[in-house]
């Protein structure tokens, strides 16, 4: 009895177990709200070489305010995270102000991310606050850049702009110089090439030892040069509506075809892209060490030049514009002969944070002059200590620059004229259009350089413009027209979630049922363990089941997260199939190469590492441990070790080539992942080298086969082939056929190694599905669409999945079987 009675007892003690935990979860929970004064969240990017400045200023801020603790959070170098943000404002806990990429801003706004800041400006200036944002006090480049629908939704803090620098040694030396000796500069595309060429030096085996200019190093991109090549909206890669895409237009035509041409002038992008990959930063930057005689650049390389290399002589120009408007007396058609593009940084607060009137308070501090005077004496002060030379960043405030440039103007009188260019070019300045597709028309601009530079299946430059411009253009035409189709009551969407649940609920209740009936005891222990297991059964439920049964729901939704999801039908298969087939059937096909050539060389080596490894040696356990070890290396490690290892230029295996058969039959060594050709064969290699993990499994098998199967072998006269062919193999086939399921799937759904190497490139020659999949839902917020692949993708790997089950009785043998 008194043992029966515990068992009774056991459920009851777990239900109070659980709710202990759970009161004392929230308990903490609760007095981790009980904070004295004010956290202000601030997601930004922290630059070491700013890091003290930054940090005074937050200082002073906190003092001004008491109570007040900003608190930073790193969000990458250079780049706010969009799966982060977009997470913490669907969650309803956003930051209180984040430091984004000012050319996103218009994506983020016309998705109500952002708050308007019209109000808090007008509001202070009435006040007539000190601090109070004026727009005239901004570079109209940056300032519009971060307005959108006549709104201002952020406040510009930093800016920058692209200049010519050019080493004036290296120019003396091939003859480029005045009548006075002195080194000039191109001033036309034309002369720009033709000094490129006299500048580049070629080693005995005809790669480079120097290279006088390459069109994309440094921070330019085709929009500079198509700016360059026009005047007005003509140049542009939208309209003035903002409505209709034309990134092919007749001037970025043209700069596509001036970037071609001097790229074939040396050997083709490919053998450009080896050299480059030999490029290392700071004190090694192939500018500063004299392998790049020329490139175009932001302002902060004046800051590298001056820390890494201070004795460079170096020289600050205008980018080189064509020969047309280089020509022109005046202006060029209502423009200023030389031309430049700025980028830069802003603060926005997102809807729903908290604290707005102290966010605010806070940016007008941040972009005030004396916050950013009290940034440098702090930063100056730190680099002094350092040993450090110390340069001013740009701010996109004017006043601050003019602050900054009196009170901190660099001795050397290069770096000081390198600071009054980059200022004075300022007022020329264009910027990237605000549009809410800004990030694919980037993507799909870098993405036409790639095809025209490398003559993709043979696309010209138009017609390599003329494919990103159609996929902009159909994506403008399908968010405009997106009020054609009806909501959907979210309400609908998580009713059918519930019921879903709850049937496999009832199903999985029907089936414990069927079992027969159980006595009190039987129950007891039962609830006990239900209990015990609830929260991974919860969780499977809510994390997994759900996601799985709204994905099938959303993939007939137009969805971005942000807003209410529109009922498309059919439209999102229909479009991978017809509009978007080129990419799908691309990435489809890539996979299949690497099915179809890296599984069979996974299974031989791995087979084969199993075969040596199941002989009777000293030190095996030793041999197994070492050979297992690459299949357990973390995915980021592994991806920079062979990013490593391949390099065309250092990389070991290049210079295994090059000793070997490039010193006896004459052949260049691979471009692996800078190559279109290699970057899916470096793949391949790559996964071989973890073949490691299939040999654990191999090894069991052989380790499975009966003894007497071979003692019997060799009675009949059998030779180590005939065995091997007709015992080892058939035995080893429901091993071999567990690795060819395991392998296609692992092949379909490839991910990290792509994401971390080659983003998919060159020209989509390593893009696979489910970074097709992860671009469209993460970065273009496509979540509909994004679904709609994912059940592509599903649907694909279950239909092999079955043709390899049905025909697994033909191959495949299990020792359990009858003969």
């Amino acid at each position: 009895m008194q043992k029966a009675n515990n068992y009774l007892l056991r459920p009851a003690l777990s239900l109070l177990f659980l709710a202990g935990v759970i009161v004392c979860v929230f308990g903490l929970a609760g007095c981790g709200k009980q904070q004295r004064g004010v956290r202000l969240m601030v997601w930004t990017y922290v630059l070491p070489d700013l890091q003290a400045g930054q940090t005074a200023m937050d200082k002073e801020f906190e003092r001004r305010h008491p109570g007040v603790k900003v608190c930073r959070l790193a969000t990458g170098a250079g780049q706010m995270s969009p799966q982060k943000l977009m997470t913490a404002i669907v969650g309803k806990v956003p930051p209180n102000i984040v430091n984004q990429d000012r050319f996103t801003i218009g994506d983020w706004a016309s998705r109500d991310t952002f708050r308007p800041l019209n109000d808090l400006m007008e509001r202070d200036l009435k006040r007539n606050d000190r601090y109070a944002i004026r727009e005239k006090d901004y570079y109209e480049a940056c300032w519009k850049e971060a307005q959108y629908g006549g709104n201002t939704f952020a406040i510009p803090n930093s800016t920058d702009t692209r200049l010519l620098f050019y080493n004036k040694e290296l120019f003396r030396e091939a003859g480029l110089v005045d009548a006075r000796g002195e080194a000039t500069p191109p001033k036309t595309w034309d002369e720009l090439l033709d000094y490129a060429k006299k500048l580049t030096r070629y080693s005995k085996d005809g790669s480079f030892e120097r290279i006088g200019y390459i069109p994309n190093y440094g921070n330019c991109w085709l929009y500079l040069y198509a700016w360059q090549n026009g005047s007005g909206p003509e140049s542009e890669f939208m309209d003035p509506t903002g409505r209709r895409c034309t990134l092919n237009n007749p001037h970025a035509v043209g700069a596509l075809e001036y970037m071609v041409k001097v790229y074939d002038s040396f050997k083709g992008v490919e053998k450009i892209n080896q050299f480059q990959s030999t490029f290392q930063p700071n004190e090694l930057d192939p500018f500063l060490t004299g392998k790049v005689a020329m490139k175009i650049d932001t302002n902060g390389s004046i800051f590298g030049c001056a820390r890494y290399n201070p004795d460079l002589d170096l020289g600050i120009a205008p980018a080189p514009v064509p020969r047309d408007r280089y020509l022109q007396k005046g202006r060029f058609k209502g423009q200023p002969k030389f031309i430049t593009w700025s980028g830069g940084f802003s603060y926005a607060i997102p809807r729903g944070a908290k604290h707005v009137d102290l966010s605010w308070e806070y940016i007008k501090w941040m972009c005030s002059v004396e916050a950013n005077v009290i940034c440098a004496k702090a930063q100056k002060a730190y680099n002094d200590a350092q040993d450090r030379p110390f340069i001013p960043d740009m701010h996109a405030n004017i006043r601050v620059n003019e602050a900054l440039f009196t009170q901190f103007a660099p001795p050397q009188k290069k770096f000081r004229h390198g600071m009054r260019v980059a200022l004075d070019m300022m007022e020329y300045s264009k910027f990237r259009p605000v549009t809410f597709v800004g990030q694919q028309l980037w993507d799909e601009h870098v993405l036409a350089f790639d095809k025209a530079t490398r003559h993709y299946q043979g696309l010209t430059a138009k017609q390599a413009l003329d494919e990103g411009t159609y996929k902009v253009q159909k994506e403008l035409d399908k968010i405009y027209d997106r009020g054609k189709n009806p909501i959907i009551n979210m309400g609908y969407i998580y009713g059918i979630l519930g019921l879903a649940l709850l049937g496999m609920v009832i199903i999985l209740y029907a089936k414990a049922r069927q079992s027969g009936p159980v006595g009190k005891l039987m129950r007891g222990e039962a609830l006990a363990g239900y209990v015990f297991a609830s929260p991974w059964i919860i969780g499977f439920l809510v994390f997994t089941i759900g996601p799985i049964i709204a994905s099938i729901i959303f993939s007939f939704c137009d969805y971005d997260v942000l807003h209410d999801a529109r009922w498309v039908g059919l439209q999102n298969y229909r479009e991978w199939f017809t509009d978007d087939w080129k990419h799908l059937s691309k990435a489809f096909v890539n996979v299949a190469f690497l099915s179809a050539i890296g599984i069979p060389l996974g299974i031989v080596t791995g087979l084969g590492i199993a075969m040596l490894l199941n002989t009777k040696v000293k030190g095996m356990s030793w041999y197994r441990t070492v050979y297992y070890l690459p299949s357990i290396v973390p995915a980021v490690a592994a991806a920079f070790l062979w990013l490593w290892i391949m390099n065309p230029e250092y990389g070991l295996l290049n210079g295994l080539w090059k000793a070997t058969l490039t010193t006896w039959f004459g052949l260049s060594p691979p471009g692996w992942f800078a190559s279109e050709a290699w970057a899916k064969p470096g793949l391949i290699v790559w996964g071989i080298w973890g073949a490691g993990g299939g040999m654990i499994l191999w090894l069991a098998g052989l380790q499975g086969i009966p003894q007497q199967l071979y003692e019997a072998a060799d009675l009949d006269g059998a030779n180590w082939l005939q065995k091997f062919r007709n015992v080892t193999l058939p035995m080893l086939s429901p091993y071999m056929f567990f690795n060819l399921i395991m392998g296609t799937i692992g092949a379909l759904q490839m991910f990290d190694q792509v994401y971390l190497t080659t983003l998919g490139g060159p020209v989509e020659a390593t893009m696979v599905p489910v970074l097709l999949l992860f671009n469209n839902g993460f970065t273009y917020f496509k979540m509909g669409y994004a679904s709609a692949l994912a059940w592509i993708i599903f649907a694909i790997i279950l239909t092999l999945a079955l043709v390899q089950l049905k025909l697994a009785p033909r191959w495949v043998h299990y020792e359990s079987e009858k003969k």
